[in-house]
C-alpha cells in the first residue's frame, strides 16, 4: 500500500511540537510477547493503573526517562492485542489511543511495537498494521535470550531495512537493548518524516483506495482502508455510496476482494521471515516435552487440582497470620484512640468508624497480595494458559469459560480477590458472568457465622455415630453455594447474558521463569489499586453504618434511671448501654422496620439488625448479637457466653428465638446472601458502573430469601421446630 507523506515543513512543525512537551509513546504488542516485562523494565514503579473512559479495559501509564536533555516521556501499555481490527474492546481501545480519540490522552508521537523473537511470523502481521498509521514505529524484538537458546538467529540490521522502520533487539529482565531502544525512540520522534509500508495490495484494490482518499495524508490514506474493508459504513450518504460502488466493482472482478489486505500482509511477513530468520536444525523444544505432561488428558487434571490446592491453601492458610495482625493492630488502635481522647461523638466515629473501616479494607490485603503473586507467577510461567485450556471442558458444560475455574476457586477464600482475578477471562460476557456468581462461593468470612450456629445447636451431634452433624452441615453449606452459582450461570448464560462460549483460542507460550520485576510490581499494583479505589467506598459505607448505629443518641443517664443499672459492674453497665443504644438506633429501628418481611425465615428483629449490619462484612454478625444480647463486643464464635445468650434467647411471647432450624436457615441465607460491602466495592470497580453491583446484591438477597425460606417453613412442615 502506497502512503503519502509528510511535507518537510509540516514535519519540522510536529517535530517542534514534540520537543516543546513531553512525548507520548504507546507500547503494543501481542499477549505474551513481553511486552509488560519491557514495560515495567522501562518504567520500573513510576506507574499508574486507571480504566480507560467508559469501559474496564485497564489504562496502564508509566514515566520513562528517556535522556538528560528531554522531559520524561509518558508511557502508555496499549492492551495486548493480535490485530488492529477493531473487533474487541481491547482492539478498539488500542485504536482510538492510536488515533488520538481518548479523551485526554494525546495521539502517541512514537509507536514501539513488541515482537517476540521466538514468534516472528506470527506477531508481525500487528507490526504491519502499526506501520499504516503514519506514525514513527520503533521495533523491539523481545525474548532474544530465548530465541538464542533455541537455536534462532535473527538478522536484526536486515529486519529494520525491509520493514522501514528501526529493530532494537532487547532482553527486557536483563536490561539488554534498553539504552539503544531509548535512543531510536527519540531519533524517531525528532527525525520521521512518514513512511510507505512495503507490501502491495492488488493494483485493482489500490485504484479504488485512491479513488476514495479525501486528501494526500496518511490519515486519509488509513481512513479510505478502513472505510473499503472496514464493517462499519460512514453516516455521510454521498461517501457511503461511493464505498459500496467500490465494493461491487471488486465483488465483480474477484469474490474474495475483502481478503487482499491479510493475503498482502501475510505474503509480505512470509518473504521477511525467510530472508532475516534462521534456525538451528538440532533445537529441542523443552516446551514441548513438558506440555506432553502437564497437559495430558489423564495427568494434566491432577497436576492442575494439585497447584490449585497449593495455591488455596496457601491463600487461605498463610494470609490468617498478617491478617491477624492487621485486625489486631487497627483494634489496638481503636482502643487505644478511646483511650487518649475524650469521650464523645468525634472519638466514637475516628474509633468505630473510620479507623474500623479502615481495618476491614486493609485486613483483606494478605490475601489480595498471596493471590496476585500465585496468579502473576502462573501467568509469567506459561502455565495458566495450560490450567484453562484444562478445564475448559468441563466449565463449558455450564456455560463458562475454562479461564473462569481459578476465579472461582480463590473465591472460596475471598470473593475479593477472586472476582479481580476474572481479568484472566477477555470475553465481556464471561467475565461478568463469573464475578456475578463469585460471591456464591463460601469465603472464610462465612465461617464465624457457621462455627456459631453449629456451636450452639449442633456440637455435640453426630449421624451414624461417627459423622459430626456440624462438619456435615459446613460442608452442605460449601456444595449448596456452588451448585446455586453453578444454576445462576447456566440462567445468566441463557438470558441477560446470552451468547454462545466462545472457543477457547489461545497461545500456549513457551515456559520461561518469572520476572521477579514484573511480579513485585504487579502486587504492588494491584494491592495500591485495591487501597485506592475500594478503600474509598469501603471507608464510606463503615462510615454510614456506624452512624446507623448511633443515631439517634440514647439518654445514657435517663436509661440508667430507668432500667436501675446504677449498681451493676462498669462493664456489665456498658454493654447494657451499648445494647440499647442499638435497639434505639435507625439500624434497630430498620430491624423492627424489615421484622414482618424476615419473620417467615424464622428471625425477629435483633436477627435482623445483625443481617443490616453484616453488609460492612459477614461475620460482623457474631459481634452485633453480643452487643444486642448484652455479652460485649469482645466475644467471638466460640464465646461461651454468647452461645449461651443465643440458646436461651426469647421471643416477646416466650418462645425460643433460636432453634436449630431457624440457626440452619440463618446458615442457607448467609451462604447465598451478598452481604460484604468490600465485594460490592469491588465488582463496582470491574464493572466501571453501579448496575451490575446493586443487581448482583438484589438477586442474590431474593435467592438467599427464598432459600431460606424453603428452608425454614420446609422444615417446620416437616416437623423440625
Amino acid at each position: 500500500m502506497s502512503t503519502v507523506l509528510e511535507s518537510p515543513e509540516k514535519a519540522k512543525g510536529t517535530q517542534r511540537a514534540r520537543q516543546a512537551r513531553p512525548l507520548v509513546i504507546a507500547i503494543a504488542g501481542n499477549p505474551n510477547a513481553g511486552k509488560t516485562s519491557l514495560f515495567n523494565a522501562l518504567t520500573g514503579l513510576k506507574q499508574k493503573v486507571a480504566n480507560y473512559p467508559g469501559v474496564t479495559v485497564e489504562r496502564k501509564e508509566g514515566i520513562w526517562h528517556l535522556s538528560d536533555d528531554l522531559p520524561a516521556a509518558r508511557l502508555i501499555d496499549l492492551p495486548g492485542l493480535y490485530s488492529l481490527e477493531a473487533s474487541s474492546i481491547d482492539e478498539k481501545i488500542a485504536r482510538d489511543v492510536l488515533t488520538g480519540q481518548v479523551s485526554g490522552l494525546a495521539p502517541p508521537d512514537v509507536i514501539i511495537a513488541v515482537v517476540d523473537a521466538t514468534n516472528l511470523a506470527r506477531n508481525l502481521y500487528l507490526v504491519t498494521q502499526l506501520l499504516e498509521f503514519g506514525r514513527p514505529v520503533v521495533i523491539a524484538l523481545t525474548m532474544m535470550d530465548m530465541a538464542e537458546r533455541r537455536g534462532v538467529e535473527i538478522d536484526a540490521a536486515r529486519l529494520a531495512q525491509l520493514l522501514g522502520a528501526p529493530v532494537v533487539p532487547v532482553v527486557a529482565p536483563q536490561r539488554r537493548g534498553l539504552d539503544e531502544l531509548a535512543h531510536c525512540v527519540v531519533r524517531a520522534a525528532q527525525e520521521f518524516s512518514g513512511t510507505a509500508p512495503r507490501w502491495k495490495l492488488p493494483p485493482d484494490v489500490e485504484r479504488e483506495l485512491e479513488a476514495l482518499r479525501e486528501d494526500a495524508t496518511p490519515h486519509a490514506h488509513r481512513a479510505a482502508l478502513e472505510a473499503l474493508f472496514g464493517e462499519e459504513l460512514t453516516h455521510d450518504a454521498t461517501h457511503r455510496e461511493r464505498v459500496e460502488a467500490a465494493r461491487r466493482r471488486l465483488q465483480e472482478r474477484d469474490p474474495n476482494w475483502w481478503q487482499a489486505p491479510m493475503l498482502a500482509r501475510y505474503a509480505f511477513i512470509e518473504r521477511v521471515v525467510a530472508e532475516v530468520e534462521r534456525v538451528a536444525a538440532t533445537t529441542r523444544d523443552a516446551t514441548t516435552a513438558i506440555d506432553r505432561i502437564v497437559t495430558h488428558r489423564f495427568f494434566g487434571p491432577f497436576i492442575l487440582l494439585a497447584i490449585m490446592v497449593f495455591v488455596f491453601q496457601t491463600i487461605f492458610a498463610w494470609a490468617q497470620v498478617p491478617m491477624d495482625l492487621i485486625d489486631g493492630a487497627f483494634g489496638t488502635l481503636a482502643q487505644k484512640t478511646h483511650e487518649w481522647l475524650p469521650p464523645g461523638l468525634f472519638t466514637d466515629l475516628l474509633a468505630d468508624g473510620i479507623i474500623a473501616g479502615v481495618g476491614g479494607v486493609l485486613v483483606f490485603l494478605p490475601q489480595i497480595t498471596l493471590l496476585f503473586l500465585f496468579i502473576t507467577l502462573l501467568e509469567d510461567s506459561g502455565y495458566m494458559s495450560r490450567a484453562a485450556f484444562i478445564m475448559d471442558r468441563l466449565m463449558r458444560g455450564v456455560g463458562l469459560h475454562g479461564k473462569a475455574f481459578v476465579p472461582l476457586l480463590s473465591s472460596f477464600a475471598c470473593a475479593i480477590p477472586g472476582i479481580m482475578a476474572t481479568r484472566t477471562i477477555e470475553n465481556p460476557k464471561d467475565r461478568l458472568t463469573t464475578i456475578l456468581i463469585a460471591p456464591f462461593m463460601s469465603c472464610s468470612a462465612r465461617l464465624p457465622v457457621y462455627t456459631l450456629m453449629i456451636a450452639a445447636f449442633f456440637s455435640d451431634r453426630t449421624v451414624f455415630g461417627f459423622l459430626s452433624v456440624g462438619a456435615l452441615l459446613i460442608m452442605a453449606m460449601y456444595l449448596l453455594g456452588i451448585m446455586v452459582a453453578i444454576c445462576a450461570a447456566s440462567i445468566f448464560k441463557r438470558t441477560i447474558l446470552r451468547g454462545p462460549t466462545p472457543p477457547l483460542i489461545m497461545e500456549l507460550p513457551p515456559y520461561r521463569w518469572p520476572n521477579p520485576l514484573t511480579v513485585l510490581q504487579t502486587i504492588w499494583s494491584r494491592a495500591w489499586l485495591f487501597i485506592r479505589r475500594a478503600g474509598t467506598v469501603i471507608l464510606a459505607i463503615s462510615i454510614i453504618l456506624w452512624a446507623l448505629a448511633n443515631f439517634p443518641r440514647l439518654d445514657r443517664e435517663g436509661f440508667m434511671r430507668t432500667a436501675n443499672i446504677a449498681s451493676a459492674d462498669a462493664a456489665m453497665r456498658e454493654r447494657m448501654l451499648a445494647s440499647e443504644q442499638l435497639k434505639q438506633s435507625l439500624a434497630g429501628r430498620l430491624g423492627h422496620l424489615i421484622e414482618p418481611v424476615i419473620a417467615p425465615l424464622g428471625f425477629d428483629w435483633q436477627m435482623g439488625i445483625g443481617l443490616i449490619s453484616s453488609f460492612a462484612a459477614r461475620e460482623t454478625l457474631v459481634s452485633t448479637l453480643s452487643i444486642v444480647y448484652n455479652v460485649g463486643t469482645e466475644a467471638d464464635a466460640s464465646s461461651p457466653s454468647l452461645i449461651e445468650a443465643i440458646r436461651n434467647a426469647t421471643r416477646s411471647d416466650g418462645r425460643p428465638a433460636w432453634t436449630p432450624l431457624v440457626a440452619v436457615s440463618m446458615m442457607v441465607f448467609f451462604v447465598l446472601a451478598c452481604q460484604c460491602m468490600s465485594t460490592v466495592a469491588i465488582v463496582r470497580r470491574e464493572t466501571n458502573s453501579w448496575r451490575w453491583p446493586i443487581f448482583m446484591v438484589l438477586y442474590m438477597t431474593l435467592v438467599a430469601y427464598i432459600a431460606s425460606l424453603v428452608t425454614y417453613q420446609g422444615g417446620r412442615l416437616l416437623g423440625f421446630n
